[in-house]
């Protein structure tokens, strides 16, 4: 696993620099001229550049890309004499977990690999960097042996091992040890009609379970998930698509947690048998408050609850923040300013159907429109819009509260999700008289949003003469600005992707890496998105039953991209990476 090697080995021939050129710089800066990695002008400004923004030397070179970060570690295992290490060879695993806090890990770029009696193995990437040595040696009272590694690996590997350390207990920290202690508490159940207030209104947990909503809104998160298994208790959250665990709470504390979500979201505690939703509405300060939709369970070894984040600025991001591109936007306005019609968003589960939806409610929210909504549930309050919770068990469904809004003189209706045949003849009627109606189902492309609702019941002729817009989307996670790397792929690659020849020779493609303002090398989504109107020619289409795929040919035909087609601008741009749409489409 570790090595040396002469750098004099690696130096092309006439590479060495002068001597006379040196005098003004040393150690690893003057081996590096010396090797022909760096010029003398790029050491000496590289040195005082690294000292003004207060970073090692070794990590303004790679983050500037003035040189490489293997051919770095080489020069400097040659200099200072220490072993040479490919971390991707080790695993972190391995890593000794409790000497050192993972705020000096953040704050000095230092990796722990193995402890030998009263010595640590340090993994550095810029050996002159004392400073970080020193407070290590600290902070752990033991002496330190440096190991050089490649800080384009070292980064990331930091990152992952900072995962691994708070993995596990990253929303513990609020609780010291003598509360966590409390917190084995005796398990016997509240007994049949008692409210369990009591019970679970204790500090411990209500402060833990603050902490974790509070930490999950501050991630960017978009749900939360508590889930009770056997042997351990599982918190896991949502961000930017992805589900990552955040916390391993006793087990024993998990029927308390439930409790406690229950009793926040107004369900009834004493009933474990069935699944319960419900709302929790948290004040985060005078001006913006956060609501959770709060879902139940019952699961083999308790109740898992799942929160979804509802934030209402996201309603108010406005249209130039999602993602369209120019054309696609124009269309969704030009629709949303009619007077009559159907708009159609599709896609699967968390796709952002439903902030899509808000946004152009809050670009059509005005004091001289009514706007009407049949959601189940009402995710996000917005003022001026008449918003109506479906709830079947009194007979409130999307079909009747459709026909009390055409009673209600209506604008503008929503529908949260088209499930039905008789849910779909009404909305469909709602549009052929005057009203602009707006709604989700689930597909996957714009031409099966039509086939679907056929497949439904609904004539063709209908179709053709209500539906005036579909949009297909998907959420991408967007690479991170700081640390996103240029990659070259192979031109059969490309093709395969969908790039053809022309693009491909002025193709920028970006990769991600990873660093501290980002999680994995992204940051944040956007949407990707295939935006169709109903024109005349795929009307016709429509009016002779053809299929999803000669209509999807149509719209191909006439300008419209497809969700790949979109997706691959969105690459083009350096937006996100060929892998993130790969995974979502």
């Amino acid at each position: 696993m570790f090595y040396t090697r002469d750098m004099n080995e690696q130096r092309p021939p006439g590479q060495r620099a002068p001597l006379s050129m040196q005098k003004n710089i040393t150690g690893l800066a003057k081996r590096l001229v010396s090797a022909g990695i760096l010029s003398q002008t790029q050491a000496e400004e590289s040195l005082r550049l690294a000292r003004r923004d207060q970073i090692p030397f070794v990590t303004h070179l790679v983050k500037n890309r003035i040189a490489e970060g293997h051919r770095i570690a080489l020069a400097a295992s040659a200099e200072f004499g220490a072993p040479l290490m490919d971390l991707e060879a080790f695993d972190l695993s391995l890593c000794p977990k409790e000497l050192i806090d993972p705020k000096l890990l953040r704050k000095h770029r230092v990796l722990p690999l193995f402890k030998r009696g009263h010595r640590l193995h340090l993994a550095v990437s810029d050996p002159t960097n004392i400073t970080a040595i020193d407070e290590v040696k600290f902070h752990t009272g033991l002496s330190t042996d440096v190991v050089i590694v490649d800080e384009t690996k070292l980064s990331p590997a930091v990152d992952q091992f900072i995962e691994q350390m708070e993995g596990g207990n990253a929303l513990l920290g609020a609780l010291d040890e003598a509360e966590l202690e409390n917190l084995n508490v005796d398990m016997s159940e509240p007994e049949e009609g008692d409210t369990g207030i009591d019970a679970v209104d204790e500090t411990p947990i209500v402060r833990f379970v603050n902490k974790i909503l509070l930490d999950a809104i501050r991630m960017g998160a978009s749900d939360i998930h508590f889930e009770p298994y056997e042997k351990i208790y599982r918190i896991r959250v949502r961000g930017d698509g992805i589900l990552r665990e955040v916390a391993r709470p006793p087990v024993n504390i998990g029927a308390r947690i439930a409790s406690r979500l229950k009793i926040m979201s107004q369900m009834d505690i004493s009933e474990r048998r069935v699944p319960q939703d419900g709302r929790i509405k948290m004040k985060l300060s005078r001006t913006r408050a956060i609501d959770f939709r709060a879902n139940t369970l019952p699961t083999l070894w308790g109740e898992k609850v799942v929160l979804r984040i509802l934030d209402p600025s996201s309603a108010k991001m406005g249209i130039d923040a999602l993602g369209y591109e120019a054309e696609q936007k124009a269309l969704f306005l030009e629709n949303l300013n009619k007077s009559q019609g159907m708009i159609l968003v599709t896609g699967p589960t968390g796709s952002g159907k439903t902030v899509s939806l808000y946004t152009g409610l809050n670009i059509l929210n005005t004091p001289q429109t009514n706007i009407s909504t049949a959601e189940d549930p009402v995710e996000i309050n917005l003022e001026g819009i008449n918003q109506v919770a479906v709830n079947s068990r009194v007979g409130l469904s999307f079909a009747n509260a459709l026909r009390a809004f055409l009673r209600q003189d209506p604008d503008v209706i929503m529908v949260g999700e088209i499930r039905d045949l008789e849910t779909a003849e009404i909305a469909i009627k709602a549009a052929q008289t005057g009203h602009l109606v707006l709604s989700t189902l689930h597909t996957n492309s714009a031409a099966e949003t039509l086939t679907r609702l056929r497949n439904m019941g609904v004539p063709s002729y209908n179709l053709a003469t209500s539906v005036s817009l579909i949009i297909a989307q998907r959420l991408c996670r967007r690479l991170c600005t700081h640390c996103r790397k240029p990659v070259t792929l192979p031109e059969h690659v490309l093709l395969e992707a969908g790039f053809n020849k022309e693009e491909i020779a002025h193709l920028n493609l970006f990769s991600p890496v990873g660093c501290q303002a980002c999680t994995e090398g992204y940051k944040g989504r956007v949407g990707i998105y295939e935006v169709v109107p109903v024109t005349d020619n795929i009307a016709r289409i429509i009016m002779q039953d053809g299929n999803s795929i000669e209509i999807a040919d149509e719209a191909r035909k006439e300008g419209f991209n497809s969700l790949r087609q979109s997706a691959l601008k969105k690459v083009a741009s350096g937006l996100t990476s060929l892998e993130e749409i790969n995974r979502v489409i």
